[in-house]
């Protein structure tokens, strides 16, 4: 499923318009980037935590030359489902596997 999927989607329910839709998930996504950016951190009640952690650097392989390289350490963004999005996915399987 993609962004347009979901905006087609609400559209559908709410009979708003496709545009509108699309700048309000827009909205709301790039919410999630600035608090990330600004606080590390955000809570979705009932869908899950996005937190920004630091991994460490280490040594690598390069696959090709098998020579050994360094990663350097970067920030990644890490996501833990909530409870209620790790029951209904228990529960329901996806319909597409």
């Amino acid at each position: 499923m993609t962004k347009n999927d979901i905006v087609v989607s609400i559209a559908k329910a709410t009979g708003l318009r496709q545009i509108d839709v699309k700048r309000i998930a827009q909205m709301a996504l790039d919410g999630i980037i600035d608090a990330l950016v600004d606080d590390g951190r955000i809570e979705l009640r009932n869908f899950g935590v996005f937190e920004v952690k630091t991994r460490r650097g280490r040594k690598a392989r390069n696959p090709h030359t098998g020579e050994e390289v360094m990663v350097p350490a970067k920030k990644v963004v890490t996501f833990k489902p909530g409870k209620l999005m790790e029951e209904r996915i228990s529960r329901e399987a996806p319909k597409k596997a």
